[in-house]
């Protein structure tokens, strides 16, 4: 009998001990979402053929993709992101500007950074025609914040 107590104890000792396991379903820091359009007509999206997309400095984030939108990550580091966009014939550069703020998610996922007042710095127009910032505030992946008429 005395046997089953000290298993019991050590089950229930077990058992109370044990934590929950967190896993983070929730969404962590948003991309900078982009979509292109015609600079002709500029109410229909036109995808871009041969898309390149890298931040400099770093590896290619697209490469010869024919796209009509996109999703980029901003650097969590620093305030400011310069991108290059190539279409096979010409490059563009861009170069983003944001404040970052850091917000707690929970336990499980830590922390996600969110984008304020973004702006565009610097931009040269090779083969880009116009941009229009549509959300300063990056705070999801659900809306548009650049829309980029080529």
């Amino acid at each position: 009998m005395r046997k089953y107590l000290i298993v019991l104890f050590i089950l229930c000792f077990t058992f109370i001990n044990c934590e929950k396991d967190d896993i983070c379903i929730e969404t962590t820091t948003p991309k900078l979402i982009i979509v292109f359009y015609n600079d002709t007509i500029p109410a229909t999206k036109k995808a871009v053929t041969s898309l390149t997309v890298w931040a400099e400095g770093k590896l290619n984030i697209y490469e010869n993709k024919q796209l009509d939108s996109i999703a980029i990550p901003l650097d969590l580091n620093q305030d400011r992101t310069t991108y290059i966009f190539d279409n096979k014939f010409f490059k563009d550069t861009i170069a983003f500007t944001y404040n970052r703020k850091d917000v707690f998610v929970s336990r499980s996922c830590g922390f996600k950074t969110t984008f304020d007042n973004l702006q565009i710095e610097s931009r040269t127009a090779n083969w880009i025609k116009n941009d229009t910032i549509k959300n300063t505030t990056i705070d999801n992946e659900t809306a548009v914040h650049l829309t980029i008429f080529h």
